[in-house]
């Protein structure tokens, strides 16, 4: 069975950090491409940060370009994002998802699994 869990969302003031994580189980991670999106309330699901398989080829939407940093420890089969420099717009709910083409496509409907999310609330 396949799982995906989230972690080090939170309650994080303006210009503030946070962590987030992601485990995995149940699949063959390294041959996964992952990506992060978000949703915010009455809003579609929208790409952040997509990472392939070998994490050699990043990707990140225009928001929060020079702010986020995706990476992925194969070892540990976990892909992380770093948030810096929050803003109350990045408050959603954030998930991972995993791409079994290994490419991390920034297409929220061609991802394979999802995580059940964690809260990221900014405040002002």
């Amino acid at each position: 069975q396949v799982q995906l869990v989230e972690s080090g969302g939170g309650l994080v003031q303006a210009g503030g950090s946070l962590r987030l994580s992601c485990a995995t189980s149940g699949l063959t991670f390294s041959n996964y491409g992952m990506g992060w999106f978000r949703q915010a309330p009455g809003k579609e699901r929208d790409f952040v940060a997509g990472i392939t398989w070998s994490g050699g080829t990043t990707s990140y939407a225009d928001s929060v370009k020079g702010r986020f940093t995706i990476s992925r420890d194969n070892a540990k089969n976990t892909v992380y994002l770093q948030m810096n420099s929050l803003t109350p717009e990045d408050t959603a709910v954030y998930y991972c998802a995993a791409d079994k083409t290994g490419w991390a496509t920034k297409n929220v409907y061609l991802y394979d699994y999802w995580g059940q999310g964690t809260q990221v609330t900014v405040s002002s």
